[in-house]
């Protein structure tokens, strides 16, 4: 008895073309392809990276794609891509006569030209078969169709379709679609954006809405139409459909942005699983936080952008011609142009209609016309002097970027705008686990994939000094002892001096840390030996032997790297352990194996500890005086809690810009430069630049986290005077001056310059057990 497609092949006959009749007889004789490929499908899975709370993050692979099973599909989209693809496809067998006896007398009459290929069609020759239009080719479409309808149910057939179809944009698979359109997941999309993702496998290269909106959205109309013909909708959701304003995801622009995280992970898993992990469905879970991330992001954009516009503005981008008017011509020429230039979330990419040095109207990459006026145009007023001259003259047809300066009497304003070229880097990490939260390593990836948390290094300056001042504590330097802030000379002539060219002479150890004083941090180095101080960073973290040997490691003229320095203050932070960093927490297989999982925290114990507990608070202690009285002040008075710590950093004429800090559960350090070193202008710190980066993320990051209470102080410290001291040292012999005309003294109980040096502290001293 003859198989069933071949019975049904006869009645196929009979509507073919005269071309295609003596290839299809003969189509037994054909070398067809094996089903295998459909019958088992094993689709080509991205590697996916996700925060630790299921976003996200980025996905690697020559496609995009995310498998929906049918019972998960719309059924909105199903019919919408029935409606318009194959609207007979309950019906027939894997090839429809009637659709192809109704394009061939389109054909033959000149009418509008008809698609014949059903569903079933299409998915065999996007499988198997080559694009190349020939009779063999259709011939060979027909009768692999006619067998798969044998092989495969009707269900499973558009399931395959649903998920295999290519629609432009890198994207395989409406699922895949409907995120790189619209950001959003197929059950989200409203009628208007189904009919879109529906219209585009008829030319998803040229059709799509991101390189050709306008004939998306012919297409989209199409569907539109066919959908309510077949009855899949009522004339008021067609017009309804037809009025809605649809917008467009920017290419490449994610809910969470952590594209050097992304990159780190796809690294590890290409190191250990080969490049197939592009395409068998390899999911890697980061320790990151959505919300973190997202802020930690944020942050470090205002941060740098707030910077860069202490500048000056360095004129547009690029230069093009557009046609004189301002009709539908000029508005293509100007998307037409635009495509050339990468459009951004933030630094949104435009082009001048027109300048004045009062109004600019720009057009973005989106199509929308704005207009920059007032404070939104000052930064650029040399360019739009009618005298000007390039590179910084604005006119019609420059590239410019413009960012959202939030409204202006009801409506949305806007700033001109630049790329900035200074660099910056942010890491936060859980102080107890090592587990990172947020990682931003640049200001933008595309722009520069350096990863400047993990591979920057750099001098950390003044953010040095809490490290060897907590090696100095085990060497009877007290929060108390007296430390000579005038001019010095090393044996061999150095002479360093502070920031702001002044000395407050004799001052105690916790002024010193709080005004961050270079002299009294040198004579203190001086003290506890560089060596010892140099081997002292180790129990941090940082590597010893990128540490000078010499006392102008006092100024941190090492390098270390912002993750680091987030690890060594995550040690003061938890009490004294050295945690190690953790980025990957678990890759899986894409059935959800386990194929690694990094292992859990270890326990904290004091056989593991790094620092003594009694070191640990007393240097708390002092980093809490630097956020509440020194050169981070701001950070108390601005994130109004007290329970945060943490040093500023400025490396010599301003070339780095630092600030590491903590709240007891949360270390995060923040560098900010130029990625080659030079200074970042005069009056530039650390705290001018990276502190305002590090409170931003904080306030977001800690806003559900609760005030920590003051820690009970550790065994072995007492109270003496108004500060606290190692008990052992306590009375006779326990205060030490540092000066160069007395070395070392040890006073019997603190003296009245201490007492009125440390008045200003009182308040904050006032728990005798508070850090």
């Amino acid at each position: 008895m003859p198989k069933p497609y071949l019975r049904r092949a006869v009645i196929t006959l009979a509507v073919m073309p005269a071309a295609f009749f003596a290839p299809a007889l003969q189509a037994s004789t054909f070398d067809l392809p094996p089903l295998d490929s459909i019958v088992k499908y094993q689709p080509k899975l991205p590697l996916q990276v996700f925060t630790a709370d299921g976003v996200e993050i980025a996905q690697f692979g020559t496609e995009r794609r995310e498998y929906l099973p049918l019972s998960r599909t719309p059924k909105l989209l199903q019919d919408a891509v029935l409606s318009v693809e194959d609207a007979r496809f309950r019906e027939h067998n894997g090839v429809d006569p009637r659709g192809m006896a109704r394009a061939l007398v389109a054909a033959v009459t000149g009418g509008r030209k008809q698609g014949a290929s059903t569903i079933t069609q299409q998915l065999v020759r996007t499988m198997l078969l080559t694009r190349e239009f020939s009779a063999e080719r259709k011939a060979k479409e027909i009768w692999l169709a006619l067998k798969l309808e044998d092989e495969l149910s009707k269900d499973r057939i558009l399931e395959i379709y649903l998920n295999e179809i290519f629609l432009g944009q890198r994207a395989y698979g409406f699922a895949a679609a409907s995120q790189t359109y619209f950001g959003k997941p197929l059950d989200k999309l409203s009628l208007a954006e189904t009919a879109m993702l529906a219209g585009l496998p008829q030319n998803p290269y040229y059709a799509n809405p991101v390189a050709n909106f306008e004939r998306a959205t012919q297409r989209q109309r199409v569907v539109l139409e066919r959908m309510r013909a077949t009855d899949a909708i009522t004339d008021a959701q067609l017009a309804a459909a037809r009025a809605e304003k649809l917008t467009i995801r920017t290419p490449g622009l994610r809910s969470v942005h952590a594209a050097h995280v992304a990159e780190m992970a796809r690294r590890a898993v290409v190191e250990r699983f080969g490049t197939e992990a592009y395409s068998n469905g390899l999911r890697v879970t980061t320790s990151l936080r959505a919300a973190d991330q997202r802020a930690a992001h944020a942050a470090v954009q205002r941060g740098v952008l707030a910077f860069d516009r202490r500048g000056a503005w360095r004129g547009p981008e690029d230069m093009e011609a557009l046609p004189s008017g301002d009709g539908a011509e000029v508005e293509r020429a100007a998307a037409e142009a635009l495509k050339d230039h990468r459009d951004d979330e933030t630094l949104r990419v435009g082009i001048v209609l027109s300048a004045s040095p009062k109004a600019m109207q720009v057009q973005l990459s989106s199509g929308e016309r704005i207009t920059l006026q007032g404070e939104g145009l000052r930064w650029a007023q040399k360019g739009l002097d009618p005298k000007a001259k390039a590179p910084l003259k604005v006119a019609r047809g420059a590239i410019v970027r413009v960012v959202s300066a939030g409204k202006l009497k009801g409506q949305p304003a806007w700033a001109i705008s630049q790329w900035p070229e200074a660099e910056a880097a942010l890491v936060a990490m859980d102080s107890h686990t090592g587990r990172v939260r947020a990682l931003v390593g640049g200001f933008d990836f595309t722009q520069q994939p350096f990863n400047h948390v993990t591979q920057g290094w750099r001098q950390p300056g003044s953010a040095l000094k809490p490290l060897l001042y907590s090696a100095a504590l085990e060497a009877r330097v007290m929060p108390g002892t007296l430390v000579d802030d005038l001019p010095f000379t090393a044996s061999n002539g150095w002479s360093p001096t502070n920031s702001n060219g002044q000395y407050a002479g004799p001052i105690t150890l916790r002024q010193a840390l709080a005004q961050s004083s270079n002299i009294a941090s040198v004579r203190v180095l001086q003290h506890t030996g560089t060596q010892v101080a140099r081997d002292w960073t180790a129990r941090f973290g940082l590597d010893p032997a990128r540490q000078p040997n010499d006392l102008t490691l006092a100024l941190g003229t090492g390098s270390v790297t912002p993750l680091q320095m987030a690890q060594a203050y995550a040690t003061v932070a938890n009490g004294g352990w050295k945690v190690a960093p953790v980025v990957v927490e678990k890759i899986t297989d894409a059935q959800g194996k386990v194929l690694f999982e990094a292992p859990p925290p270890e326990a904290l114990t004091e056989t593991n500890r790094s620092i003594p507990a009694r070191n640990a608070f007393v240097m708390s202690s002092l980093l809490n005086e630097v956020t509440r009285s020194g050169t981070a002040a701001r950070a108390q008075a601005m994130l109004k809690r007290p329970d945060v710590y943490g040093k500023t950093g400025t490396t010599n004429d301003a070339v780095d810009a630092w600030f590491a800090g903590y709240q007891p559960s949360l270390a995060t350090a923040v560098w900010v430069g130029y990625d080659k070193p030079r200074s970042l202008g005069g009056g530039e710190s650390g705290g001018r630049i990276a502190l305002p980066i590090w409170i931003d993320y904080m306030g977001a990051a800690l806003k559900s986290t609760p005030v920590a209470q003051p820690p009970a102080a550790p065994e072995g410290l007492a109270r003496q005077g108004e500060d606290w001291i190692y008990a052992e040292w306590q009375g006779s012999g326990s205060v030490a001056q540092i000066s160069d005309q007395g070395g070392v003294q040890y006073a019997q109980t603190p003296g009245a310059a201490i007492g009125d040096a440390l008045s200003s502290f009182g308040a904050w001293l006032r728990g005798d057990n508070r850090p």
